[in-house]
C-alpha cells in the first residue's frame, strides 16, 4: 500500500503525461515491489524549474525529478528495492527526457505500527490477514 509522490521541475507537464507516469509507476510498484495497485496512491507535484538546483546550479536543458515512495518496513528484499529504483529512474528518463546529474528515487520504509490506510495500521492488517500483500 504505497504512497508515491513525484516532484517534477516543470509546471507545464500535461495532465496526460502525469496520468501516464501514475500508471507506469503504479505498474512498477506492482511488478518490482509486489504492491497492490488497488491501494496505491500516486501524487504529482509540479514546481518551477528555477527552484531546482543540482550542484547549486539552476537547471538548464534538463528536467529535475524526485520520486518518493512510502512502503511498510520489511516487506521487500534489497534486490526488489534495487530493481524498483533502477526501473523507476529509467522510466523517468524515458518519459521526462534529459535529466540532471542527480535524480533521486527514495523508498521510505515506515513501521507498520505507524503507517496505514483507511484508519487501519499495516500491523493490524497483518494480524487480521497474515497473507495479505502490502
Amino acid at each position: 500500500m504505497p504512497f508515491a509522490r513525484l516532484t517534477i521541475a516543470d509546471p507545464a507537464v500535461s495532465a496526460d503525461v502525469q496520468a501516464e507516469l501514475a500508471a507506469a509507476i503504479t505498474a512498477l510498484l506492482e511488478k518490482d515491489l509486489l504492491k497492490e495497485p488497488e491501494v496505491t496512491v500516486f501524487h504529482t507535484n509540479l514546481v518551477p524549474a528555477d527552484r531546482w538546483f543540482v550542484d547549486a546550479t539552476r537547471l538548464t536543458g534538463t528536467t529535475g525529478a524526485h520520486l518518493e515512495v512510502s512502503i511498510t518496513v520489511g516487506t521487500n528484499t534489497a534486490a526488489e528495492k534495487a530493481a524498483f529504483i533502477e526501473h523507476a529512474y529509467e522510466l523517468l528518463h524515458d518519459r521526462l527526457g534529459p535529466l540532471p546529474g542527480a535524480v533521486y528515487v527514495a523508498l521510505y520504509e515506515l513501521d507498520g505500527e505507524s503507517y496505514g490506510y483507511n484508519g487501519v495500521t499495516q500491523l493490524a492488517r497483518r494480524r487480521l490477514d497474515p497473507g495479505e500483500k502490502d
